[in-house]
């Protein structure tokens, strides 16, 4: 990732290890890293699902096989070809089909990137779509190799931004989830919820972080920057909003102030 100013996606070591996405609204998003061994602790967790789940259908096939055999079901010359193709399928979908399946549906986690709270992004911060959860994944046979993610491990030891070689083929990244919970504004909220309800829980968990980062830095921005950022968002997500008649409706900086604490008040984190 290149740490030229000019690039919109930019690595900053100084950061502390975080993928750094400069917004169209002149705002920043900052994305933490996540490291090897994080990285290994949640595929360590989706092992073990895995092999909880291969056990169960080799239980179940045992069980079949058995009963196939008391009826005589698999003494064909060509069973046994057969049962070992479906076998090998059933390996191959469970060890990489389990990953392409999860991070499709659940926007970048699978149940070991979801308890550790990790997720799987874009380079440009965005979430992957369902051709990426699968190239990323198809390139594990190679990442495994020779054993234990040798080379997937190394190729993240000497990348910036801790890529394997599936990630470096769908121009994705790792990062750590930051809850909503530990965003923390620079601004004093009103103890009671505006009167007026903009619909701030239609807003994606990516636009509501965009008005987080704003409100947090805006202090850093010189005023007439500080104006036209606050407007260019608000008019990026007034589509989904319910908004007050022109006369009644505050500034922009203060309608974001205002979709925050709403969003807050309402238990709006997704």
């Amino acid at each position: 990732m290149s740490s030229n100013p000019s690039d919109p996606t930019a690595y900053d070591p100084a950061a502390g290890e975080k993928l750094i996405i400069d917004t169209p609204e002149q705002t920043s998003i900052e994305f933490p890293l996540a490291g090897i061994g994080s990285r290994f602790l949640a595929v360590l967790i989706d092992s073990l699902f895995q092999v909880g789940f291969l056990i169960v259908l080799a239980l179940i096939f045992a069980g079949l096989g058995y009963g196939f055999g008391n009826r005589g079901l698999v003494r064909s010359p060509t069973a046994g070809i057969w049962i070992a193709a479906i076998l090998i399928f059933i390996y191959f979908l469970v060890m990489y089909g389990y990953f392409m399946l999860f991070e499709s549906i659940w926007n970048g986690q699978t149940p070991g990137k979801r308890l550790t709270h990790l997720r799987v992004i874009k380079d440009s911060g965005q979430p992957i779509t369902a051709i990426e959860a699968v190239g990323r994944n198809l390139l594990r046979l190679v990442d495994q190799l020779p054993f234990a993610y040798g080379i997937g491990v190394l190729c993240a030891w000497f990348s910036p931004q801790n890529k394997r070689l599936g990630d470096y083929v769908a121009g994705t990244v790792v990062v750590h989830e930051k809850p909503f919970e530990t965003v923390a504004p620079q601004w004093d909220a009103p103890s009671l919820v505006a009167a007026h309800h903009y619909g701030a829980n239609r807003l994606t968990p990516e636009e509501f972080a965009l008005v987080e980062t704003f409100l947090s830095r805006r202090g850093a921005l010189e005023a007439g920057v500080r104006y036209d950022t606050a407007a260019g968002i608000v008019r990026r997500i007034e589509s989904k909003l319910t908004l007050p008649p022109e006369v009644e409706k505050p500034s922009a900086e203060k309608l974001l102030e205002e979709l925050s604490n709403e969003r807050r008040s309402t238990a709006g984190y997704r």
